[in-house]
């Protein structure tokens, strides 16, 4: 029932993982997609290949989100290639381990520039163009540790609940032109950036506390991200959509 065709998405750190199944399932849908990498060059053209299986155009395009230089040349790029944006999803993001009484000033930024920064900066460059077609549809990836906190984490939990109070902001000053903001907030998923954590001593911990006994899968995820951004949420904005087994309950 979900159908993007005629649509285009932007999708940021989408070579890999989370980024990649919602890459592959917006082209499944119909979407013409983007794929924004910043090292990740084989992986990003190969994530593209797989999209074009679907019938769709798909391209790879590299900029570090956390430099708004390069954000706005690449939704440039997208919009000479594409000729519009409909869809974007804000999913590039570092979680680090970050206790408060080592950490470095450079660690902290670099996740605050990520994940703050590299969300507002695709955000600003898109939006104008929204604004000009009146419509459009905004999916930032928050965390459950932007929800509930998690310790020697700090910088990513605080970054995770920055990206909630943004698409909150958003979500009201937009709506006047067709422009919806949503946010999707996953727990434990089976990532490159999550296994080492999973496949540690504390990993079956992890999983313990998760009501359904498992961790999700990257294509579970991308599939509420569908949903937000097809026209079956077309009265949905500023929401916070949990995709987490059941173990933080909260809306």
């Amino acid at each position: 029932m979900i159908s993007l065709k005629d649509k285009t998405a932007l999708v940021t750190g989408g070579s890999r993982g989370i980024g990649a199944a919602t890459v592959h399932l917006l082209a499944r849908a119909g979407a013409d997609v983007a794929i924004n990498y910043t090292r990740q060059t084989e992986a990003a053209r190969a994530t593209a290949d797989r999209a074009r299986e679907y019938g769709v155009r798909a391209i790879a395009v590299q900029a570090d989100v956390a430099i708004r230089q390069q954000v706005d040349t690449m939704v440039a790029d997208v919009i000479r290639e594409f000729g519009r944006i409909d869809i974007l999803v804000n999913n590039a993001g570092i979680w680090e381990h970050n206790p408060i009484d080592t950490m470095t000033e450079d660690d902290l930024r670099r996740t605050v520039d990520v994940n703050i920064m590299g969300t507002f900066y695709p955000t600003m460059a898109v939006v104008p163009h929204m604004k000009e077609r009146r419509s459009g549809a905004i999916i930032n990836i928050s965390s459950t540790a932007g929800q509930r906190g998690e310790a020697f984490h700090s910088p990513y939990a605080a970054s995770k609940s920055a990206v909630i109070g943004l698409t909150k902001s958003l979500a009201p000053e937009l709506a006047a032109y067709n422009i919806r903001v949503n946010c999707v907030a996953p727990g434990w998923f089976e990532t490159d950036m999550s296994l080492e954590s999973l496949n540690s001593p504390e990993g079956p911990s992890h999983v313990a506390k998760i009501p359904m006994g498992r961790v999700g899968q990257p294509e579970e995820l991308a599939g509420a991200v569908a949903f937000l951004a097809s026209d079956l949420a077309s009265f949905i904005t500023g929401e916070v959509l949990n995709v987490n087994g059941g173990a933080v309950l909260c809306g």
